[in-house]
């Protein structure tokens, strides 16, 4: 299974190379190159050992010609290796980008379902450990592993080809120990590597979680909590990663082991041979070298090995955010929706989250281009719901949401959320400037646009006295401003939106008086001669709406105007009549 997941996960990323056939088969033919440059090496030193041999007759230039084409064949590896990397470089980090960019466009094409579920840091570092591990796979496997496997084939055969066999068997005898070995062991410590991985991800989502959350945490002095929590996650990890270290010790001191009674067997044989004089002084040299350029990069085969199954699971577990289906997905033949006047129908739309747990139903009304509807109700009542529908977060069970007799299921969701605005409950801004969070409503636009619709949204005043102007960074998910400074940013930015149909989603429900009645007048303001859809708390933002609902429990239990409901003397008469006796007492 685990093979399949790691040959899976390559497949998924040779489309992405072979992009660049052309850069990959040069690299490989400089690669070729480089090896036998290398291969080269041990008969150019032994070469020149053989010629300053005094035994050995030999003109003088011979040695020097020897040497130098020693030193050439150095020059020549390093320098084909060298153009190798700077050639694939191109192959790696294009790859990288493209694919990282492809799965960070995929998650924001994914439903607010998954959003509401996922895990921000578990998912930040499956990307970052993914898209490092591409880079090293891509770098490792093809200009190291498969190197090093060709370079043990030609000095297999160079050896058994000239000298007595027992120097090639010892040799891949000793390389095919070497290698079973550090398999074996590499496979055994893979579960320790695992562990510190998951416990990685989960005190990562937990140190983010609490930082994200820093507030509430100094409400309920809870720090201590936060930090034992986080510490208990980190002694898991530190567990593993002793585990770790040390069976890393066990494997090195093992190849070690391997590796020096197979060297000392080769020169042991190579120097009785040199005694007997069937072997020259440069025949144990060429010997020597051959194995010593062998087992450096063996050396390295534990390390590279692990890192390389580790870089297909953590490419497997990035490529697995692909795989993430779309639960929002436009039709085959939508078309866009262009300029709308706004008319809004809801016709008997059923909801749910859960099929265990209805939260709309038979939920009918029109919202004529141009007007204004409030929809009122307790907590749960399915409120909020509706604007995710028309914003097509979720498609419904059953019924119809129409925009101007359009079906929204039949436009493209691009389009149908250009055309609508909102401004939430909670404004929750970018950390950046305060120019960029009001830009972001439409950033086409320039500076003089967003001035003017940072005057519209009466902040433009503030900003001017801050220190820094537009350019103030307004903090992680903007908490460096007061509620009232977020949502006139969150009103100037959906100004420069421009859309035809508003949403206001509770979104003066958090302020004071003096604040709401600011926001609210702003909000009256940009929402002249638009189709507008307020979900309210206090019943006295809405009294001038054409429309109010009722809901409960996912029913509409009353429509009509502020006083024809009043003159019903039901569900919303005594809202109101709750609220005024709430307000009085306040004033008082």
């Amino acid at each position: 299974m685990k093979n399949n997941q790691d040959w899976r996960a390559i497949r998924r990323l040779l489309p992405y190379i072979w992009q660049f056939k052309g850069r990959v088969m040069v690299a490989l033919g400089l690669l070729t190159l480089a090896k036998l440059a290398n291969v080269g090496i041990p008969f150019a030193l032994k070469g020149a050992v053989d010629a300053l041999d005094p035994q050995q007759q030999a003109i003088i230039y011979l040695p020097i010609a020897m040497l130098l084409a020693y030193g050439l064949l150095r020059f020549a590896s390093s320098l084909f290796s060298e153009l190798r990397d700077a050639l694939f470089a191109k192959v790696i980090f294009r790859s990288v980008r493209r694919i990282t960019g492809k799965i960070f466009e995929h998650l924001h094409s994914l439903s607010l379902r998954f959003h509401l579920q996922r895990q921000t840091g578990g998912i930040s570092r499956d990307i970052e450990r993914g898209s490092r591990g591409i880079s090293f796979l891509l770098n490792f496997m093809i200009f190291n592993i498969i190197p090093t496997l060709v370079e043990i084939a030609l000095v297999a055969v160079i050896l058994l080809a000239n000298y007595d066999s027992i120097f090639a068997l010892i040799t891949t005898g000793t390389i095919l120990l070497y290698i079973i070995y550090t398999l074996v062991v590499t496979e055994w410590r893979m579960r320790f590597r695992r562990k510190m991985n998951e416990m990685d991800s989960k005190a990562n989502n937990q140190a983010i979680d609490s930082l994200l959350n820093y507030e509430t945490v100094k409400y309920f002095n809870n720090e201590h909590y936060e930090l034992q929590r986080y510490d208990k996650t980190l002694s898991l990890w530190e567990r593993a990663a002793v585990k770790n270290q040390t069976s890393l010790s066990l494997l090195n001191i093992g190849q070690g082991i391997i590796i020096a009674v197979g060297l000392t067997s080769l020169m042991l044989f190579a120097g009785q041979g040199v005694v007997d004089q069937e072997l020259t002084i440069g025949d144990f040299v060429l010997i020597n070298a051959f194995l010593l350029q062998l087992y450096i990069p063996l050396g390295f085969l534990g390390f590279v090995y692990r890192e390389i199954r580790h870089s297909l699971t953590d490419m497997e577990r990035m490529f697995q955010l692909l795989d993430e289906e779309q639960e929002i997905v436009d039709k085959h033949n939508a078309r866009p929706l262009k300029n709308p006047h706004g008319t809004i129908e809801f016709s008997h739309v059923n909801f749910h989250y859960d099929p265990a747990r209805p939260i709309l139903k038979d939920i009918s009304f029109t919202l004529p281009a141009g007007q204004k509807l409030a929809i009122v109700g307790a907590s749960g009542s399915g409120k909020s719901t509706l604007v995710r529908l028309l914003f097509r977060f979720y498609d419904i069970q059953s019924g119809s949401i129409s925009i101007d007799g359009i079906d929204i299921q039949d436009v493209q969701q691009h389009s149908l959320r250009q055309s609508i605005g909102v401004v939430p409950q909670d404004t929750v801004l970018f950390n950046e400037s305060i120019y960029y969070n009001i830009i972001y409503g439409n950033p086409d636009v320039d500076k003089n646009a967003v001035i003017a619709a940072a005057k519209q949204a009466h902040i433009h005043q503030f900003i001017e006295k801050l220190p820094d102007g537009y350019e103030t960074l307004v903090g992680e998910r903007g908490l460096k401003l007061s509620g009232g400074e977020k949502q006139r940013v969150a009103i100037a930015r959906t100004l420069l939106k421009n859309p035809q149909i508003l949403v206001f989603d509770e979104a003066t429900s958090a302020l004071d008086s003096h604040s709401e009645k600011a926001i609210n007048k702003a909000l009256q303001m940009i929402s002249d001669n638009k189709t507008t859809l307020v979900i309210a708390h206090r019943l006295s933002t809405i009294i001038n709406a054409d429309m109010i609902l009722v809901l409960d429990h996912g029913t509409i239990i009353e429509r009509g105007s502020h006083n024809q409901l009043l003159s019903q003397n039901g569900h919303y008469a005594a809202m109101w009549a709750l609220q005024q006796s709430e307000g009085s007492i306040h004033n008082e």
